[in-house]
C-alpha cells in the first residue's frame, strides 16, 4: 500500500503538462470554376446538333486562361470524334485555332489530335479548317522545325484534294511554313529532294483559277519570308500574265516584278528569234503591256508594279509616253549584214522576186521587237483609262519614276499638266501632288502655266491650296510667266478672299526663287514713273499686299531692286516688316542701315547659332541640377533665372522651342513645389495659416495641370521624361495629401485618401520599372523603400512621413531626348479683326469658319476640339468631322470647318472667344511606355490584377483666343 502511494505521488510530481495548442486557421483558397468542366456540361446537356453549335458559339465569347487551354482543348476533340455534324465540327477546328493563340499556352501538345483528325477527316471544308488550324499552330511555334516539318508532309498529302479550298490551305502552309532553305533528301527520307519552291510552282497550271492564284500568293510569301525564289519560274509567271482570270493576272503581276528586282541584270532571250535583253527590262515590256488589260484591277495593280521598277533602261521609260514604237526598241540589221545581203541578191535587181529593189532602210512591220507593241504608251493608256482609279495609280507611278530621272521627268511633264484637266477631283489633286513633288527636275513654259493656272478657278479649296503649293517651288522660264501668274493669283483673291494667307506664302516663294525675272517689272507693279509722282496705295489692299510680298523677297536676292522704290514704298516694308514678319524677309536698304539694323542680325544665323542656343540649353540644365534639396539657399533665384532664360531662348530659336518651352514648364513645376513646401508653412497652426494652406492648394493644382501639359503636350517623348514627368505628378498628389490632413478632420476621409496614394505609388512602381535605377535620391526612391512601413501605419503618421520625405527629397535632374515639339495651333480664320458683328436671330444658328494649322498633333481627328466662350460664362465644346482634317505636310495638319452659334437676344453686340482645344486620358497608350491599346484576348485574365486607375480626362488649351463680335436679334413677331 505505501509502495503504491509512493508511486502515485512520484508520477504527480513528475508530470509533465504540455501547453494547449492551438489548431492552425483554415486558409481558404478561391479558385475559378473550370472552363473546361463547364464547356463539358454544357455540351453534355445538348441533345441536337443545333444545340451544341449554340453552346460553342457562346463558349466562343468567353475569355480561357493560360492554364484552362489544354483541358479546354481536350474536351472540344473529344466531342469532336463522337459529333456527326460537318457544321459543329468545323467550328470544333476553329475553336482550336483561337485557343492556339493564347498567350502562355504552347500548342505543341494538341499537334498529334489535330493531324490524326485531319486524316480520319472526310468533310472537305472541315479539311480546309483543319489545315488552317495546323497553320496557327506551326506559326506558334516557330522553333519546333520537326513540327513544322509534320505540318508541311500533311499539307504536300492533301495537294491532292479534289476540293479547290483543300488545295488552297495547303498552299498556304507551305508559303507560311515551308523552309527557308531548300530540302534534302535526308529531310524527307528516302524519297526523291523537293524544295517548297517546286511543289508550289507545279499548282501554277492548276485547273481551278482560284489555286492557280493561291499557288502565286505562297510563292510571294515564301520571298516575304527570305527565301530567294528560283528564276526559273519567270517563264511560268509570264505565261500567266495572260491567264483567263483578273485574280490570276493580277498576283502573276507582282510575281513578275518580285523576279525583275531579284534578276535585274540576267539575260532573256526574246521568243521567236535570236535576241537577248535584261529581265527587268523584258519584265517592265510585259506588265506595261498589262496596263491594257481588260480588268480594271489588274490595270490598277500593273501601273502601280510600273512605278516601283527603277532599273530599267531609259528607252524602255521612254516607249510607256508614246504609242508608236520607237526605232530604239526594234532590231535593226549591221552593215555588215546588209551588204552580205546585197552582195548575195546580185548588184542590180533581176526582177523574179517582188521589191526585191526596195530601200534597204525601210523597216518592216514583221520586224523583231524589244517590246510588244502593245505595251507602248502603257502611261498614255493609264492616263487616259475610263477608270479614274487607274489613272491614280498610273500618275502615282509617274511621279516615282519621274523622281529618279530627270530627263524622264522632262517628257512627262506635258501629260501631267494635262491631268490638271481631269474631271474627279481626286485625279486632279493627285496630279498637282505630283507635279510638286518632282518640281526640282522640272521649269515651266508658258504654255504648261496657262494650263496650270487654269485651276485657281476651281471651286475646290483644297485644289486651290494645292496649286499654290506647287507654284511655290516650280520654277517658270520667263518674266512673262511671272506677270501671267502674279495676275492670275490676284484674280484668285479678288474671287476667294479667304485664301488670302496661301496666296501671299506663294508669291513669297515665287518672288525669292526668280529675283532676276521679277527685277524688270518692278516698276510696273509699283507704278512707278521717272519723272511724275504716283498716287500711294492703299495698304488694307490684299492685292497691293500681294504684290510687295513678290518684290520684297525678290529683292532680297538682287541688290540693285531697292533703288526702284519710291519713298511710301520703304514706309510700306517698315509696316509690313512687323505686321506680316514671316512674309517679308529683312533687307539691307540703302541709307537706312540704323532703322533696319537689327533684320541683319537675324539674317545671319545659322547652323552655328543653333548650336551654342543647344549648349545653353544643356549648361542651364546642368546647373540647375546642382541644388541638392528643395529648401537649399538661393535655390528659388536660380530658378526663377533660369526659367526666364529659357522662356527668352525658345523666342529666340524655333528650332529650340519645344526643347525650352519643355524645360521651363517642368522647372516651373518644381518652383511651384518649392514654394508649397516654405518652412514657415509647415510650423505655424493650422488656424493661423488659412491663406497660406490656400495658395499652396492653389500651387499643387497648377503642378498637376503642368504635369498634363508637359506629358500630352509635346511630341519625341522618350520613357525617362514620361517617368520623370509622373514622379512630379506623385509628388503634387502628395502635398494634397498632407494639405487635407492639415485641413479636413475625420479618420475616415483621410484613411481613404491615403490608400489611394499607396495605390499610386504601387502603380508608379509597375509601369516604370525599369526606369526606378535612374530616380536615385528622389521621392519615389524613399517612399518605396518605406513601403512596408506606410502600408501598416496609421494615417495621421504616414502624413507625417510624407511630410518629411517630400521637404528632405531632392530635385531630379531632367534629360532631354533628341527632338521634342510642342503641339501648336495657329487660327487663321477668323482674323478678330472686325468691327462688324454677325447679327443672326435668336433661336437661329450662324456658321463660323474656322481655319487653322495644327502642329505636331499626333491624333488630330479624335483630340483636336473647338471651343467657344460666351459672355455669360456659357462654354461649348465641339468635336469636328474627320473630314475637316488635311495634312499638307509632316507633322503638319489643317483644319478647316464650320461653327454654329446660337444664343438668347442680346441688347448691344460682345465679343465671344474661340480657341482650339487639345483632349487627353490618363489612360491613353501616350501615358506610358509599357501600357498597351490591344484588346484583350483569351490569356488576359484581369481577375489577379489590382483595379485599374480611374482614367483622368481633360483639355489643354494650345491655341490663342481669337475675339468675334457676334449680335443675336430678337425675333420678328
Amino acid at each position: 500500500m505505501a509502495a503504491h502511494l509512493k508511486r502515485r505521488v512520484y508520477e504527480e510530481f513528475s508530470k509533465t503538462v504540455q501547453p494547449h495548442e492551438e489548431a492552425p486557421a483554415k486558409k481558404l483558397r478561391l479558385s475559378k470554376p473550370s472552363k473546361s468542366a463547364a464547356l463539358h456540361v454544357d455540351l453534355c446537356k445538348a441533345t441536337n446538333s443545333t444545340d451544341s453549335l449554340q453552346f460553342l458559339l457562346h463558349f466562343a465569347r468567353k475569355p480561357v486562361e493560360a492554364e484552362s487551354v489544354e483541358g479546354v482543348a481536350r474536351i472540344l476533340l473529344e466531342h469532336y470524334y463522337k459529333e456527326p455534324d460537318n457544321s459543329v465540327r468545323l467550328k470544333i477546328a476553329s475553336l482550336l485555332g483561337l485557343l492556339s493563340k493564347t498567350q502562355g499556352f504552347s500548342p505543341d501538345c494538341i499537334v498529334d489530335d489535330a493531324i490524326n483528325t485531319l486524316n480520319n477527316e472526310k468533310s472537305h471544308q472541315v479539311l480546309a479548317q483543319l489545315l488552317d488550324t495546323l497553320l496557327v499552330i506551326g506559326t506558334q511555334l516557330p522553333e519546333k522545325h520537326q513540327v513544322r516539318q509534320r505540318l508541311i508532309e500533311e499539307a504536300c498529302k492533301h495537294l491532292l484534294d479534289t476540293y479547290f479550298g483543300v488545295r488552297n490551305k495547303c498552299l498556304h502552309l507551305l508559303g507560311c511554313l515551308g523552309a527557308v532553305d531548300t530540302l534534302t533528301s535526308e529531310g524527307l527520307g528516302a524519297s526523291p529532294a523537293r524544295d517548297v519552291q517546286s511543289i508550289i510552282s507545279d499548282y501554277f497550271g492548276d485547273q481551278d483559277p482560284r489555286v492557280r492564284t493561291a499557288a502565286i500568293k505562297a510563292m510571294l510569301q515564301l520571298h516575304e519570308r527570305g527565301m530567294k525564289i528560283h528564276q526559273i519560274i519567270y517563264d511560268q509567271a509570264c505565261r500567266l500574265l495572260s491567264d483567263d482570270y483578273e485574280q490570276v493576272r493580277s498576283a502573276a503581276v507582282q510575281m513578275v516584278w518580285v523576279l525583275s528586282q531579284l534578276y535585274p541584270e540576267s539575260i532573256v532571250p526574246i521568243p521567236s528569234s535570236n535576241e537577248e535583253i535584261r529581265l527587268v527590262d523584258d519584265s517592265f515590256g510585259k506588265i506595261s503591256h498589262m496596263v491594257s488589260d481588260g480588268s480594271w484591277m489588274v490595270r490598277v495593280q500593273a501601273a502601280k508594279t510600273l512605278g516601283a521598277m527603277l532599273q530599267v533602261s531609259p528607252h524602255f521609260l521612254e516607249q510607256t509616253l508614246d504609242k508608236k514604237l520607237m526605232s530604239d526598241l526594234r532590231r535593226k540589221r549591221t552593215a555588215h549584214e546588209r551588204a552580205k545581203e546585197l552582195y548575195a541578191s546580185g548588184e542590180f535587181s533581176s526582177g523574179r522576186k517582188w521589191a526585191d529593189d526596195a530601200p534597204k532602210e525601210r523597216v518592216d512591220k514583221n520586224a523583231v521587237n524589244l517590246i510588244a507593241s502593245g505595251a507602248c504608251g502603257a502611261f498614255v493608256h493609264g492616263l487616259e483609262d475610263e477608270m479614274y482609279e487607274v489613272r491614280i495609280a498610273a500618275v502615282e507611278a509617274l511621279c516615282l519614276l519621274a523622281r529618279s530621272s530627270a530627263s524622264f521627268a522632262e517628257k512627262c511633264l506635258d501629260f501631267l499638266v494635262d491631268m490638271f484637266n481631269d474631271e474627279i477631283e481626286e485625279v486632279r489633286l493627285q496630279s498637282i501632288h505630283v507635279l510638286r513633288e518632282i518640281s526640282t527636275h522640272i521649269t515651266l513654259r508658258e504654255d504648261q502655266l496657262d494650263t496650270v493656272l487654269a485651276v485657281l478657278e476651281d471651286s475646290s479649296r483644297d485644289i486651290r491650296e494645292a496649286l499654290h503649293e506647287l507654284l511655290c517651288y516650280t520654277n517658270v522660264s520667263t518674266k512673262e510667266c511671272i506677270q501671267l501668274a502674279l495676275l492670275e493669283l490676284l484674280k484668285n483673291l479678288n474671287k476667294y478672299p479667304t485664301d488670302r494667307n496661301s496666296v501671299w506664302k506663294c508669291l513669297k516663294f515665287l518672288g525669292s526663287r526668280h529675283p532676276t525675272l521679277v527685277l524688270p517689272l518692278v516698276p510696273e507693279l509699283l507704278s512707278t514713273h521717272p519723272f511724275f509722282d504716283t498716287p500711294e496705295p492703299d495698304m488694307d489692299d490684299p492685292a497691293y499686299i500681294a504684290v510687295l510680298v513678290l518684290v520684297f523677297n525678290a529683292a532680297k536676292s538682287c541688290s540693285t531692286m531697292p533703288s526702284l522704290f519710291s519713298d511710301h514704298t520703304f514706309r510700306h516694308y517698315a509696316y509690313l516688316r512687323d505686321s506680316l514678319s514671316h512674309l517679308v524677309p529683312p533687307l539691307r536698304l540703302p541709307g537706312r542701315k540704323q532703322l533696319y539694323g537689327l533684320d541683319s542680325v537675324d539674317s545671319g544665323s545659322g547652323s552655328g547659332s543653333v548650336e551654342s542656343a543647344q549648349l545653353f540649353l544643356q549648361q542651364s540644365l546642368n546647373r540647375v541640377s546642382t541644388i541638392q534639396n528643395l529648401e537649399a539657399p538661393g535655390a528659388q533665384d536660380l530658378l526663377d533665372f533660369t526659367i526666364r532664360d529659357l522662356q527668352r531662348l525658345g523666342e529666340l530659336q524655333t528650332e529650340l522651342a519645344g526643347a525650352a518651352d519643355f524645360c521651363a514648364t517642368y522647372l516651373r513645376c518644381q518652383l511651384l513645389l518649392m514654394k508649397a513646401l516654405q518652412e514657415k508653412l509647415w510650423n505655424m497652426a493650422v488656424p493661423l495659416c488659412l491663406k497660406q494652406n490656400a495658395t499652396a492648394a492653389a500651387a499643387t493644382r497648377q503642378i498637376l495641370e503642368e504635369t498634363y501639359k508637359l506629358e500630352f503636350l509635346y511630341s519625341g517623348l522618350e520613357s525617362r521624361q514620361v517617368a520623370t514627368i509622373h514622379h512630379v505628378r506623385l509628388q503634387a498628389k502628395a502635398l494634397t495629401l498632407i494639405l487635407t490632413a492639415r485641413t479636413r478632420r475625420g479618420v475616415e476621409p483621410l484613411s481613404s485618401s491615403c490608400e489611394k496614394f499607396l495605390q499610386e505609388v504601387e502603380s508608379f512602381q509597375r509601369l516604370f520599372v525599369s526606369e526606378l535605377p535612374h530616380l536615385q535620391d528622389s521621392f519615389v526612391e524613399k517612399v518605396l523603400e518605406l513601403m512596408p512601413r506606410l502600408s501598416s501605419c496609421k494615417p495621421v503618421e504616414l502624413v507625417k512621413i510624407l511630410q518629411t520625405t517630400l521637404r528632405q527629397s531632392g530635385l531630379l535632374q531632367l534629360r532631354l531626348p533628341q527632338q521634342i515639339h510642342r503641339a501648336t495651333a495657329t487660327i487663321i480664320e477668323p482674323t478678330g479683326e472686325s468691327d462688324n458683328p454677325l447679327r443672326f436671330t435668336t433661336g437661329l444658328v450662324v456658321a463660323l469658319d474656322i481655319d487653322a494649322t495644327l502642329e505636331h498633333i499626333q491624333d488630330p481627328q479624335n483630340t483636336v476640339k473647338v471651343q467657344v466662350l460666351y459672355p455669360d460664362g456659357q462654354s461649348h465644346v465641339i468635336q469636328p468631322k474627320p473630314g475637316d482634317f488635311r495634312k499638307p505636310g509632316p507633322d503638319r495638319h489643317r483644319l478647316i470647318t464650320q461653327v454654329y452659334l446660337s444664343h438668347t437676344a442680346w441688347t448691344e453686340p460682345c465679343q465671344i472667344e474661340v480657341r482650339l482645344l487639345l483632349a487627353y486620358s490618363s489612360s491613353s497608350p501616350s501615358s506610358s511606355s509599357s501600357s498597351s491599346s490591344s484588346k484583350p484576348g483569351w490569356s488576359d485574365s484581369t481577375d489577379g490584377l489590382p483595379p485599374p486607375e480611374a482614367a483622368i480626362e481633360g483639355t489643354i488649351p494650345f491655341s490663342k483666343p481669337v475675339k468675334v463680335y457676334i449680335m443675336p436679334k430678337p425675333a420678328r413677331r
